[in-house]
């Protein structure tokens, strides 16, 4: 299996990399942190392939991903997982730089890799695309209104890839984690570790482990079987 995971330099990217090279599959791991990238290179070994790229930048996308080894190149399972929140500010006073990052990496970035690994994926007959969504798709909350509208925007297009691929053996998946603890809170409030764990204060939130356990079962489900969408929050959010 060859594994193309975007945003692999932490949180669930990293940890999903090393969920699936235990089962001895090659790991296409992109992100914008070389040295993040290179520490996972000499972790994971020859069957870990570093690609530095922004989503966001299309061009990029598009040269890294043609420029991928033929070991490489026949992409089993694509995890669109690089993206993120900034800011929890109301609409009326939200810094639009910051929209306008969430909707180029959390939209774009995911909408570039799949145009450019989807054809081959049904040329082949096979495959599977694995998108991280978010509860806030489905649950706004004060702050949440452009990252969470990115985020229903994750699980209408996963659903409408269902459709499109329809006959064929590709598959789809809308992965969407509750409260998880990663670095995702403190690049929400741009470095400010203070504010990003007092998020977590009296809860034991999913793990990044938790988020590549549950993507590693939705890939490793029965050919015939395709797992929609998977909604995870831990027992303490409701």
């Amino acid at each position: 299996m060859i594994v193309f995971i975007t945003g692999a330099t932490a949180g669930f990217g990293q940890a999903t990399a090393r969920r699936f090279a235990k089962d001895g599959a090659k790991i296409i791991g992109t992100g914008r942190r070389k040295e993040r990238l290179d520490e996972l290179k000499n972790e994971l070994g020859e069957l870990f392939l570093p690609l530095q790229f922004d989503v966001r930048d299309r061009k990029a996308t598009e040269d890294a991903i043609k420029s991928l080894p033929q070991v490489f190149a026949e992409v089993d399972v694509l995890v669109n997982n690089a993206g993120g929140a900034l800011g929890l500010d109301p609409a009326q006073s939200a810094d639009l730089e910051d929209w306008e990052t969430m909707i180029d990496a959390n939209i774009k970035g995911i909408v570039y890799c799949t145009r450019f690994l989807l054809p081959a994926m049904v040329e082949r007959n096979r495959g599977h695309i694995v998108n991280l969504g978010s509860i806030a798709a489905e649950f706004p909350y004060p702050g949440g209104n452009v990252y969470g509208a990115t985020k229903a925007f994750v699980h209408q297009f996963s659903y409408g890839l269902r459709a499109d691929v329809l006959g064929t053996n590709v598959r789809v998946t809308d992965v969407q984690p509750g409260l998880c603890k990663t670095e995702f809170s403190e690049v929400r409030f741009k470095g400010d570790k203070q504010r990003a764990e007092a998020v977590y204060e009296g809860t034991q939130p999913l793990t990044a482990d938790d988020i590549a356990d549950a993507i590693h079962w939705c890939v490793t489900r029965p050919a015939h079987v395709n797992i929609n969408a998977i909604q995870l929050m831990p027992t303490c959010q409701a």
